[in-house]
């Protein structure tokens, strides 16, 4: 019994583990072959940032939504990638060692979660006419 003050101190200080590990925010890099392509970041239809030209890198807020990655180049077939949002790693130990708490704000903020980076896209050139 004499412990249980200091788990609970021990769970309030993980509170939020995600967000000081993982941060609220992710670079995601962008390369096409060819480079040189212009790819516009899109969140629930809107657009978020944009990588132009090709390799680049964008830094974004994180959150539970996917975002759409649409490179365009002149010559080549429009090509599209959708990062998925997934639990960042930090979510796990979270969960287990702060409780129901740390969760609830990592998820607020958006630390919880992660896209892929690099992302990788081949543009395929357009057919002759």
């Amino acid at each position: 019994m004499r412990f249980l003050p200091l788990v609970a101190i021990f769970g309030l200080l993980l509170s939020g583990c995600s967000s000081i590990i993982e941060g609220t925010t992710q670079e995601i890099v962008i390369n096409t072959n060819p480079p040189g392509a212009g790819c516009d970041f899109l969140r629930k239809g809107n657009t978020i940032a944009r990588v132009d030209p090709t390799p680049g890198g964008t830094t974004i807020k994180k959150t539970k939504h996917d975002i759409r990655i649409e490179c365009a180049l002149a010559g080549y077939q429009d090509a599209s990638y959708l990062n998925k949002s997934g639990a960042a790693a930090a979510t796990f130990g979270n969960i287990v060692l702060g409780g129901g708490v740390g969760w609830a704000i990592d998820s607020a903020s958006g630390a919880d979660n992660k896209y892929d980076s690099p992302v990788n896209i081949t543009l395929v050139p357009e057919k002759p006419k």
